[in-house]
């Protein structure tokens, strides 16, 4: 979705930097194009628009251009090619080491980003994680009775007691830490990120290989398998089921075994409006701004303080508040980052084979 403001002018159209309402600092170079922020889309670009970018261009006078789909490889390509049209973007948290070792991400400047409340999980030299999600075991509610769900991966692997089709990401990640909980490798144990551990969950996910009828590689299309019987159960992101959920599909979650990562902001080099993306960082991790995901639901805040503003209900689908102790496993970006990139090329051979 795309979403316009009228803006003020300010001094930097005369070539010079300027200062606008509110101390936000602009660039020359950018004056013939809005900041531009790149997300993922869905619930997920609606939530951030609502919680932080709507809220800071008004309180701003700035214009934001929200924009969607995020591609890694557009970043790179941007950044290379010294033309740089995003200037803040939401990206999976590995991409903050990708991107550094690749060169194209501004470190986070911490003197305009204040972070210190920040928990040291949630906050990195080159990315700050501003909104919580999970992937989770999600299932059609039609497939099982009520009180005999599936609980956690073990049952996602169990094809006798629970059967029926399976849907999985298409990325080594995420299938690997649940394969492993599958195998029963403890919550504490999955990383550090060996081969022998990569190999045993390759092997455990080859063994359910036969039920996996589609990878999927877009948020939709777990909510949507489920919710038409093409599959019992996939690997999904909470966000996306909890949105089939209010929209009264046959889909439910469990938060059993989920494993919790966050939404990070990152800063593309050479973006001519960095100053201003390093703002709304710090915006977003405010505690105005972290309460305002709380009654939107679909992503939870980073910030323990927002989330135990949540009700009873909300609390259930947010991995930051005090009373969630059903997560066990919390995504280490900096591990996944190292075993994607070695075992990849690896994956995409097993997928085909």
């Amino acid at each position: 979705m795309i979403h316009r403001r009228n803006v003020l002018k300010s001094a930097a159209a005369l070539g010079i930097l300027g200062v606008a309402p509110g101390g936000l600092v602009r660039s020359a170079g950018a004056q013939n194009r809005p900041f531009t922020f790149c997300s993922w889309g869905g619930s997920l670009s609606e939530t951030e628009k609502k919680a932080f970018m709507d809220p800071f261009s008004e309180a701003n006078a700035v214009e934001i251009l929200n924009v969607s789909p995020i591609s890694y490889a557009k970043v790179k390509a941007m950044v290379e090619a010294k033309a740089v049209e995003w200037d803040l973007v939401d990206v999976g948290g590995q991409f903050i080491y990708q991107g550094r070792d690749a060169g194209v991400l501004e470190p986070i400047d911490y003197s305009i980003v204040k972070a210190d409340h920040l928990e040291p999980y949630w906050k990195t030299e080159y990315g700050v994680y501003t909104s919580t999600g999970a992937s989770v075991l999600a299932f059609n509610t039609q497939a099982f009775p009520e009180g005999k769900e599936p609980q956690g991966w073990a049952d996602f692997w169990n094809v006798k007691d629970f059967p029926g089709a399976r849907s999985l990401y298409g990325r080594l990640y995420y299938n690997y830490e649940a394969a492993l909980r599958a195998a029963g490798v403890a919550a504490n144990e999955i990383y550090p990120a060996t081969d022998e551990k990569v190999k045993m969950a390759m092997a455990k996910i080859a063994e359910l290989k036969p039920n996996i009828t589609v990878w999927w590689t877009s948020g939709a299309q777990a909510p949507q398998l489920l919710s038409t019987g093409e599959v019992t159960m996939a690997l999904a992101w909470s966000g996306r089921i909890n949105d089939a959920m209010r929209e009264g599909s046959p889909v439910s979650m469990t938060f059993r075994d989920a494993i919790a990562w966050g939404n990070a902001f990152v800063v593309p080099k050479g973006t001519p409006y960095r100053e201003l993306a390093m703002q709304v960082i710090g915006y977003a991790i405010t505690q105005e701004a972290q309460e305002r995901l709380v009654p939107i639901g679909t992503y939870g805040p980073v910030l323990g303080t927002a989330a135990a503003t949540a009700s009873p209900e909300q609390a259930k689908f947010m991995v930051t508040h005090p009373d969630n102790t059903k997560v066990e496993v919390i995504f280490n970006d900096e591990e996944v980052a190292k075993y994607w990139s070695k075992w990849e090329e690896e994956w995409q051979k097993f997928m085909l084979s």
